[in-house]
């Protein structure tokens, strides 16, 4: 599918594409500018706990338009998208105690976006929400070559598979500072992680701040997430110098 975005300049195409894990079928949305010529460089964005959604399809899109080849990833399988949040968390939690299993479908995701025709294989780069924050972070700590990863409000615990492995790649943490689910112990945990494991590493931290600010559907007035205007627009411009760092 072709959609005009921005002008006349941009003719964005979006796409579907299934890979498979231990038998199991996945599904990528991928989105690439056609105006832009040559392969692109690529960037994967995992999901939130709630998998695949339009927030990651719009992402993709946006990245498109900075002329990005991206992909919206799963990590849940093919046709398991709910919006039944208990059943999410239990997706989420089985993959977060298994990591080797999780990060099977990290690689098998990158892979994929490495495969399609409108990327440049030597250079691509990962973001991540919440739960997908803690998914970039795990293809860093494999070591894997790939230009860098940004998570945006992720979860940090260590997989504890990885803790021999240098990180090649460059690493971005974009956090807010009040978020009850990465506690500051758990950012000095983090930091010092990353620099045990030689990362290029930065942390941006973002004051009264809570879970999930890039989200603008997280407007629950509570004290675990809660969508932040400026902390978005701070974030994704951060973002944005960061793949341009990577790419130029």
């Amino acid at each position: 599918m072709v959609a005009m975005l921005g002008g006349a300049d941009l003719a964005i195409n979006t796409n579907l594409v299934d890979y498979t894990v231990d038998g199991t079928t996945f599904e990528g949305f991928v989105a690439f500018d056609e105006a832009v010529s040559g392969p692109h460089p690529g960037v994967l964005i995992f999901h939130t706990i709630a998998g695949r959604t339009e927030f990651e399809e719009r992402k993709a899109l946006e990245l498109a338009e900075l002329g990005y080849t991206a992909m919206a990833a799963d990590v849940y399988g093919k046709g398991t998208l709910t919006t039944d949040f208990e059943s999410n968390r239990q997706m989420m939690d089985a993959l977060r105690d298994d990591r080797p299993a999780l990060q099977a479908r990290l690689m098998a995701a990158l892979h994929t976006l490495r495969g399609h025709a409108a990327v440049d294989t030597a250079r691509t780069a990962a973001i991540g929400y919440c739960f997908g924050g803690m998914c970039v972070l795990d293809i860093a700590r494999l070591g894997e070559d790939i230009a860098g990863v940004v998570s945006f409000h992720g979860i940090f615990a260590p997989p504890g598979n990885t803790i021999d492995n240098t990180i090649a790649a460059k690493v971005l943490v974009l956090h807010g500072w009040d978020d009850p689910l990465a506690k500051p112990d758990e950012v000095l945990a983090l930091s010092e992680e990353l620099t045990r494991q030689g990362a290029d590493w930065q942390i941006h931290a973002y004051g009264n701040t809570l879970h999930a600010f890039t989200n603008p559907a997280a407007n629950v007035p509570d004290d675990v997430k809660r969508y932040s205007a400026s902390a978005d627009r701070r974030s994704w411009a951060a973002a944005r110098i960061f793949l341009d760092e990577l790419f130029s």
